[in-house]
């Protein structure tokens, strides 16, 4: 028979967060790894914005977007992993029932704003290569702002509805969230109400935004690759695919951690439950690590900038 707590009709105030709920011996190994990469991927993301900041030379569209990218990467990091490391380190379960909401919101919409950012970082590649001449007065710095603009608006409004959703409905199913973080899914499942409108938005609006990026970023490789071939200048193709061989391993990274993480929650009663939990933090962590360091390695204009940077400390 149910406790009267799990099954009480009294308003919640918090929820409680039970990472890894079949293996809880796993965050003491875990919390090392992890600590190092959100240290990694905060002072790498820094170092980028600075580097972009104080080098004139990097004072170009490009490198705004890349800039803007790492901005969201922060924002990512800072929203999700000083809470798994606080209940890793120092047990502290329980979350406020807005931070809960906010949590889910912000990554809700960053996400989908990382994914936007891509395919305005695509468009730019593409005109880069395919449409040389016009590049300078397509992508402008006025180009950017409206670009960011309309980044921000687009996944802010369409990821609005999510948590604001889910804060409406009446838990009466205990307030124990099996993960890390507030996922919607993760928390929903706790209402005693219908929660269909509830995922089928999620659903709908997550691949709809995501989607459209992701053709929009293939369609734009794609032209770059016609264009690429028919190139018969020495050295010239190796050139172009070298200019957009950074963005497109940071596309890699994104998608790949992102497909894997839908593919084993879609396959949820064949594979453990704390697995996606597992990737759902890794994707929160992965691609903000690698994705200064890729651009810091590759692009010979940043490298330059942080070895003047690293100089002048």
């Amino acid at each position: 028979m149910a406790s009267p707590r799990n099954y009480s009709t009294a308003p919640v105030f918090e929820f409680l967060l039970i990472c890894f709920p079949n293996f809880q011996s796993w965050q003491h190994w875990l919390s090392l790894p992890l600590s190092l990469l959100f240290l990694l991927a905060m002072g790498a993301n820094a170092t980028l914005l600075i580097t972009i900041w104080m080098e004139a030379a990097l004072h170009q569209p490009m490198y705004y977007l890349l800039s803007l990218l790492s901005l969201l990467d922060i924002v990512l990091c800072l929203t999700v992993i000083p809470k798994v490391l606080a209940i890793f380190w120092f047990d502290l379960k329980p979350i406020s029932f807005s931070a809960c909401f906010l949590q889910m919101y912000i990554m809700n919409s960053f996400l989908t704003m990382e994914s936007c950012t891509f395919m305005i970082m695509a468009y730019d590649r593409y005109v880069a290569i395919c449409q040389p001449l016009r590049y300078p007065s397509i992508i402008t710095d006025q180009f950017v702002v409206r670009a960011a603009m309309f980044i921000v608006a687009r996944n802010a409004l369409a990821s609005l509805p999510v948590p604001i959703l889910s804060a409406r409905l009446s838990y009466c199913a205990g307030n124990v969230i099996k993960n890390c973080i507030c996922t919607n899914l993760s928390v929903s499942k706790l209402s005693c109400e219908d929660i269909t409108f509830n995922r089928l938005y999620q659903f709908v609006a997550g691949w709809t935004l995501l989607g459209s990026d992701l053709i929009l970023i293939v369609l734009s490789y794609s032209f770059i690759l016609k264009v690429v071939l028919r190139i018969k200048a020495e050295g010239a193709v190796a050139k172009a695919l070298n200019t957009c061989g950074s963005h497109f391993i940071l596309i890699l990274f994104f998608s790949t951690v992102l497909l894997v993480l839908v593919i084993t929650n879609l396959a949820r009663k064949r594979i453990p439950p704390d697995v996606p939990i597992l990737l759902n933090i890794l994707h929160h962590l992965i691609p903000p690590a690698l994705n200064p360091v890729v651009y810091g390695v590759r692009t010979k204009e940043i490298k330059q900038g942080i070895q003047k940077l690293l100089r002048r400390m």
